[in-house]
């Protein structure tokens, strides 16, 4: 047993009623008057003032209203609070905005993706979770997934070049093979300095033959770089902190949010109570 433990029953409170206490302490003083009557009677003198060293029915009858009229007055103690509700998940909008989408565009529950192609985490999800969402929910019409830019550049220094080069691909209708190209690679690409890097991102580009002079334009566009940084400026405003993080809900009735690689049984019971399953 921790010590915790043995506090918490060290310090266990006794409660007793307020007139069971009264009681008490009523009978305690009727005890004690009434031992002092006898010693009065045993040690009283034979004098015409013997009387005074007695306590008379009078006496105690007084006494014992006195006490009663302090313990009234005593304030009664508070009952325990009742412990605390568990909060409920708190319901926010998120925006969708014009991301790719993975599913039936009018699934009735919506699963968004805030991540970071470099991010071990991130890998995982694709590695362990992603597959059995896809084949309980995504393709059975029940969940769509968007998938939203959330390069975390302070630690992961290639993550952004990665994100531009999916952008890029998803210009092309390819970002979801490009999205699986980049996770399935993740160990050969993530440590590469910056030549080696635009090379590696080209070569995936024309393994999964996009148009090439089109994919390189589009690596070095403005727009998609400052699409890339709003993703991830817009993920902090809901509260992402980290990646992968995921909003789950619809637009209508909002999303409550799901941090880090969850196991499938963490999506699938939010999932369900959205679906009212």
């Amino acid at each position: 047993m921790s010590f915790s433990e043995d506090q918490s029953e060290n310090t266990e409170k006794i409660t007793i009623k307020k007139s069971t206490y009264s009681k008490i302490i009523i009978g305690a003083v009727i005890a004690i008057a009434a031992t002092t009557f006898f010693v009065g009677f045993l040690a009283g003198s034979a004098s015409s003032d013997a009387n005074s060293n007695y306590i008379t029915k009078s006496d105690m009858q007084d006494l014992v209203e006195t006490l009663e009229k302090k313990i009234d007055s005593v304030p009664a103690v508070a009952p325990a609070a009742a412990p605390a509700q568990p909060n409920l998940p708190s319901i926010i909008q998120v925006s969708l905005d014009d991301d790719p989408v993975k599913g039936d565009p009018t699934a009735p529950v919506t699963v968004i993706e805030f991540s970071d192609f470099q991010c071990p985490f991130c890998s995982r999800f694709y590695d362990q979770t992603l597959s059995q969402l896809e084949e309980n929910y995504i393709d059975t019409g029940l969940v769509k997934l968007v998938y939203r830019d959330m390069p975390l550049t302070s630690i992961h220094p290639n993550a952004f070049s990665a994100h531009v080069a999916a952008e890029c691909a998803d210009e092309q209708n390819k970002f979801w093979e490009y999205h699986d190209m980049l996770f399935e690679n993740q160990a050969e690409w993530n440590r590469l300095a910056s030549d080696n890097l635009s090379s590696k991102l080209a070569e995936y580009a024309s393994t999964l033959e996009l148009e090439t002079s089109s994919f390189e334009t589009c690596v070095t566009s403005q727009k998609i770089s400052d699409e890339v940084t709003a993703d991830g400026a817009q993920a902090r405003t809901y509260g992402a902190t980290g990646t992968p993080t995921f909003f789950i809900g619809n637009e209508k009735d909002g999303f409550v949010k799901l941090t880090g690689a969850q196991p499938f049984s963490s999506f699938q019971s939010t999932i369900d109570e959205q679906l009212g399953s």
